[in-house]
Formats: C-alpha cells, sequence, structure tokens
C-alpha cells in the first residue's frame, strides 16, 4: 500500500518519535490540529506501514546490561542453509539488538547488550558451537555518545 505523506503527516511522525505514549490531545496541539484528523491520520499511517510496532526505550545499563559489543562477522559459507541457521541463530538470542549484512569485507554486524564480558564470551561461545564463523571480531563500546531511533523527517 502506498501512502502520501504531507507535512502535517510528517509533524505526527515527529511527535511520535520525541514520545509515543503522549495524549492525542497533546499531538493535536503541537501539529495545530484537532484529535479526531490526528487519530485518523495515525490509522492510516498504519495501516500504510509506516507506523510499526509501538514499544518502551529501556535504558540498559540500570538494568544491569553495561557491555555493549559490535560484533563483526566474516564467513566462508554463503549458502542458503548457512545463512538460514545463521539468522535462525541470531533471533534466538535476545543479547542480539541489531543484526546488518554488509557489503564489503565484513559480512556481518551485530550490536550485542549484554552485562558483562563474561556474558559476551557465553554468548561467542554458544554462537560458533552452533554456526560456524570464519572470522569473528568484537568491539567493545567505551562510551555510547548518540543513540536514537529518530528518523530525520525534516520538520
Amino acid at each position: 500500500m502506498s501512502v502520501r505523506i504531507d507535512d502535517t503527516d510528517r509533524k505526527i511522525l515527529a511527535e511520535l518519535q520525541r514520545d509515543a505514549g503522549q495524549s492525542l490531545d497533546d499531538i493535536a496541539k503541537a501539529v495545530g490540529s484537532s484529535k479526531t484528523p490526528v487519530w485518523n491520520r495515525i490509522r492510516k499511517l498504519r495501516e500504510a506501514g509506516v507506523i510499526g510496532q509501538q514499544t518502551v526505550l529501556l535504558d540498559a545499563e540500570p538494568l544491569g546490561f553495561e557491555a555493549c559489543f559490535f560484533v563483526l562477522i566474516r564467513t566462508s559459507e554463503h549458502e542458503a542453509e548457512w545463512q538460514n541457521k545463521f539468522l535462525a541463530a541470531l533471533k534466538a538470542r535476545p543479547e542480539v539488538q541489531e543484526a546488518h549484512r554488509l557489503a564489503g569485507e565484513i559480512d556481518y554486524i551485530l550490536k550485542v547488550r549484554v552485562k558483562n564480558a563474561r556474558a559476551y564470551d557465553e554468548f561467542y561461545q554458544a554462537l560458533i558451537s552452533e554456526v560456524r564463523i570464519y572470522n569473528v571480531t568484537a568491539l567493545l563500546s567505551m562510551e555510547e555518545i548518540k543513540s536514537t531511533t529518530m528518523l530525520p523527517l525534516g520538520v
């Protein structure tokens, strides 16, 4: 389904990105509209797939997840069977927050959030016991400088 996005839609999306838990009244006020048209636009954007799953962002450190690793994976195997097994292994591990297939020398990059280095090693050992991987490089993030889920909508 194709949907046309106008400036009001962009303003609504920006408000939802900023705080999806705010009231419809607050969103309507912020975009200069009333509640019913804003609700109809949100419904249309959901149906079109522009708005996906709504969730809450948790702060990892107070919950004990103090280590964030970026894991670079090179593989010598590119068959469908290997890829399916690898993707299933990643999807089964809640530590993997993001996984991307890349162009270039590195085949995949993972963002892995764990409690500490020992927990990362347990993750690593479990992964390589399930799927053959040619080379793994783990990079520990020393400091998160910027993290956002917001798209630059130009509003």
